[in-house]
């Protein structure tokens, strides 16, 4: 036997699993809900936040206690739940104020979804995709 031929095949290094595209964002989701666990979100907000809009979150949340300046992961997570919860019900009362001014008009995304059911009625599928496509895109 030559020096230069072995008698064994060397062992096969495991290929890792190819990756993944991320379909459907799912990635991009996930990582902004571990953002949000971690109150990024909220804290992003905050920093933008001028003190005088600060104080009145926080007395929304009945934290009136506290000082405004305080950054939002210098507060105890119970703290920083009530200003969410306060900084959502706000939001809530804006969005229905808009909607009254408004004159309580149906979201864009209702006629658009309204096109894909006529078009899966009608067997169109491509056409049904297009709209369904607009609307996970998002509707100005």
């Amino acid at each position: 036997m030559s020096a230069d031929v072995r008698p064994f095949p060397a062992p096969a290094r495991p290929q890792p699993a190819p990756v993944q595209q991320d379909r459907g964002e799912w990635g991009a989701l996930r990582a902004e809900l571990h953002n949000r666990c971690a109150d990024q979100d909220l804290a992003a907000l905050w920093v933008e936040m001028p003190a005088s809009d600060r104080r009145m979150v926080m007395a929304s949340a009945q934290l009136v206690e506290r000082d405004p300046r305080l950054g939002i992961h210098d507060l105890p997570k119970s703290a920083r739940d009530a200003l969410r919860a306060a900084i959502h019900r706000m939001s809530q009362y804006a969005g229905q104020l808009r909607d009254g001014l408004n004159g309580h008009r149906p979201h864009p995304s209702r006629e658009l979804a309204s096109h894909a059911r006529q078009a899966l009625e009608e067997g169109n599928t491509e056409a049904a995709r297009h709209w369904l496509a607009i609307i996970e895109r998002g509707v100005a």
